[in-house]
């Protein structure tokens, strides 16, 4: 296992780690885009999300489209602040850090959060095995 936190020169020298933080930078800008279509596209299809404000676990491309269904045209946004990525193996990575949501309908205020991410490559293409997100609380309990 290795932990990896900087940033990488060219996609020519792209790892496991590169290419795993690729597909989270896509999914933040993805969600910021507000493309719901795409954003799901990214997952795989017997992916396991636990939506930041769902009380439930979204299986699967649909169930992931369903907890995306407001999303189009929503104004929503994502950054992210802070992450580390963790090899596991070639085609197995896990990225975990914080990032901020904001809803245009809320003037922007920013949401912290915190994420996890387990990426994986399949048939040649990397894509979100699991997600989780959850709020980020203001105080350490």
């Amino acid at each position: 296992m290795y932990l990896w936190a900087g940033a990488f020169a060219s996609d020519a020298l792209a790892g496991p780690a590169e290419e795993a933080n690729a597909v989270i930078d896509k999914w933040s800008a993805t969600y910021t885009a507000n493309d719901r279509d795409a954003l799901v596209s990214l997952y795989a299809p017997d992916a396991v999300l636990l939506g930041t404000t769902s009380p439930v676990i979204s299986e699967g491309t649909e169930g992931i489209r369903k907890y995306f269904q407001e999303l189009p045209g929503s104004g929503r946004k994502n950054v992210i602040v802070e992450r580390r990525m963790i090899i596991l193996s070639e085609t197995s990575v896990v990225g975990t850090g914080f990032y901020n949501f904001a809803r245009a309908a809320e003037n922007d205020t920013p949401r912290p959060s915190r994420f996890t991410f387990v990426v994986v490559k399949r048939d040649g293409r990397w894509m979100i095995a699991h997600h989780h997100s959850s709020p980020l609380s203001s105080s350490r309990q």
